[in-house]
């Protein structure tokens, strides 16, 4: 259905209204009888929209009115931001959350909201307004149908990529959220990230929201949308990790890093949203994955010195304390897993800015005591259910593979001073020994090796419990 502004007065002509006075006129015949019942529903069922109770009238009213109220503002040529009416707001929100019906939204793409939203977005100067225009969008797009015909708008999405570089952060949490939705589409995809590649400018201004902003809502949905375009296409993230980001252009300015910048929003979110640092986390364990990754956390002078600290803070600090119970593993079963992958893969790489002699003692306490904690999980009978979690397993594994790696060359000082600071006890050694074995077989040695020379009784507990 097309439609304009001519269309729309004309629908609007259409509609009765009461008069200013009231004439009464000669009756010369009985007056009519009131509408049927039946026909007054007839009317109404086919003015609503689908299977739902919403008026195609009134959206189109309300639409008519919204493009009205922006050409009257663009022909005026003021200056500077607008406030959005109080009764337009009100019916604009009122169509944002229709928009979350899969009938009301075909019939907003069928009606070609896609392009008056447009019209509107490019021409507003309301930020209220800016924000609800790509909220309506943001649900139209939830459904693959009217995703697919809304993502085929080549202006659309060159408009939303550039809205990134918004100032306002409820228009920035909405276009974060339409561009997230589009991509998780598997049928648009590929088209949106084809576009991403193509504007450089995504990179930047994602960058720039991650390392600025203290807004806990708009950080979330950004790391999201990172997370999925780092997911989905390696290259892209490839090429956005080595942008030369911390050097200066030939104006003199300086380019932001995505890995720090992605350090920046976790500290951020570390205290606000323990999901939105699982999210971050998870990037930067994305990030490892690459060799060009590694290069940029082994830098001397790059973010992986930093990210170590911090991560090591939050492990030890914020998810696993001496005192408590095992249920707390569970609970931080997610989060633990990209923590000590994270860790993992900066300890392989981390020669360049740190040695491997200053690993932190309670860090190898933490992993001692996780792993403890799930080998209670495993002896409680009570607990047989929470044990076939395959999250706690793997967390099992990863922890487990980060121990051995640590122990394959940990030096006799650090064990001594694991011994004596209560790190490492016949109970937690013996929790290590189950891990590490069968398969980590030489990082169990050098450990036995070590312990037989700062400590040989605790040395001879296990060799008498594990011979080899």
């Amino acid at each position: 259905m097309e439609c304009s502004v001519d269309g729309a007065k004309e629908a609007e002509n259409g509609v009765s209204s009461s008069p200013t006075e009231i004439q009464s006129p000669v009756m010369d015949r009985n007056p009519s009888p009131p509408p049927d019942p039946a026909d007054r529903e007839e009317n109404e069922d086919l003015d609503a929209i689908g299977d739902t109770v919403y008026s195609k009238h009134w959206l189109f009213s309300t639409l008519t009115r919204l493009i009205h109220m922006v050409t009257e503002h663009t022909e005026e040529d003021c200056e500077g931001q607008i406030q959005l009416p109080e009764e337009d707001e009100e019916a604009l929100c009122r169509i944002w959350d229709m928009a979350m019906d899969k009938d009301v939204a075909g019939f907003l793409q069928e009606f070609k909201a896609a392009d008056i939203l447009l019209g509107v977005i490019a021409k507003s100067r309301c930020p209220r307004l800016t924000e609800i225009c790509v909220g309506i969008l943001g649900n139209i797009a939830c459904f693959p149908e009217t995703c697919l015909t809304l993502s085929q708008n080549e202006d659309l999405g060159a408009v939303l990529l550039l809205l990134l570089g918004d100032t306002d952060p409820p228009t920035l949490l909405e276009t974060s959220r339409l561009l997230l939705t589009c991509v998780s589409q598997k049928d648009v995809c590929s088209l949106w990230l084809q576009r991403i590649r193509q504007q450089t400018s995504v990179c930047s201004n994602l960058c720039f929201i991650m390392c600025s902003s203290t807004n806990t809502d708009l950080l979330e949905k950004v790391g999201e949308l990172v997370d999925k375009l780092f997911d989905l296409d390696e290259e892209l993230m490839k090429s956005w990790i080595t942008a030369q980001s911390s050097k200066e252009d030939d104006a003199g300015e300086s380019h932001l890093d995505v890995a720090s910048c992605l350090l920046e929003a976790a500290k951020q979110l570390r205290s606000e949203s323990p999901s939105g640092l699982v999210v971050y986390l998870h990037i930067c364990q994305l990030v490892t994955t690459i060799a060009e990754g590694i290069q940029v956390f082994a830098a001397p002078d790059g973010p992986g010195k930093a990210l170590w600290d911090f991560v090591c803070d939050v492990v030890c600090k914020d998810l696993c304390q001496p005192n408590d119970l095992p249920v707390v593993l569970q609970e931080q079963s997610g989060i633990l897993i990209q923590a000590f992958s994270v860790l993992q893969a900066l300890y392989r790489c981390q020669d360049q800015w740190c040695s491997k002699t200053d690993t932190s003692l309670p860090l190898i306490g933490t992993i001692l005591r996780v792993l403890q904690y799930h080998s209670e999980c495993k002896d409680d009978s009570t607990s047989k259910e929470e044990t076939k979690d395959e999250q706690l397993q793997t967390l099992a594994e990863v922890t487990a593979e980060f121990l051995a790696d640590i122990c394959i060359q940990i030096p006799k000082d650090t064990v001594a001073d694991l011994v004596k600071k209560g790190f490492l006890t016949e109970k937690t050694c013996l929790t290590a020994v189950v891990s590490l074995l069968p398969n980590f077989k030489n990082s169990f040695q050098h450990l036995q090796s070590m312990l037989s020379e700062t400590d040989p009784q605790l040395a001879d507990v296990m060799r008498k419990r594990f011979p080899l």
